[in-house]
């Protein structure tokens, strides 16, 4: 897990500072979401029943506004509701790549938040929770966003 908190600083910059300028980008962001996506199944900690101090959200840039700046050809796409109902062929909705990045990186600042603050088990907990009820769907999409745009 050493590569968790690097690979995680990386993406997080792209929403906490605007206008990067950063050749290979777009590539760089995707390696950055697979390395995390794998780093999910590598999770091991220590359930304990510690109290930890809650995230406050600090006072951070605009996340989204900095994300817009960075990736101005980011844009909404066409989704699928439910890909398994093969019958129902209008089941459709609209995803946004701003959106999607804008919420990987706040998850991933409370994950950073986390074991730096509270440790390692807090943090690993927290990546192991968000992940999976959220910000795994939201790196899926926007991993399919990225490869239908660049096709």
């Amino acid at each position: 897990m050493r590569d968790l908190i690097p690979t995680i600083s990386n993406v997080i910059k792209l929403g906490l500072e605007p206008n990067l300028r950063i050749e290979d980008k777009e590539l760089i962001l995707e390696k950055d979401l697979v390395r995390i996506y794998s780093l999910y199944f590598q999770i091991v900690y220590k359930p304990d029943d510690v109290d930890y101090p809650s995230f406050k959200t600090p006072s951070l840039p605009d996340i989204r506004q900095n994300v817009c700046s960075n990736f101005p050809d980011y844009d909404q796409y066409k989704t699928h509701l439910d890909i398994n109902n093969l019958d129902d062929l209008q089941d459709t909705a609209i995803g946004d790549a701003i959106d999607d990045l804008t919420d990987i990186i706040r998850d991933l600042i409370e994950v950073k938040w986390r074991i730096e603050n509270n440790g390692i088990n807090d943090g690993l907990w927290f990546f192991e929770h968000s992940f999976r009820t959220h910000t795994q769907q939201h790196l899926i999409d926007l991993l399919n966003y990225m490869k239908q745009k660049n096709r």
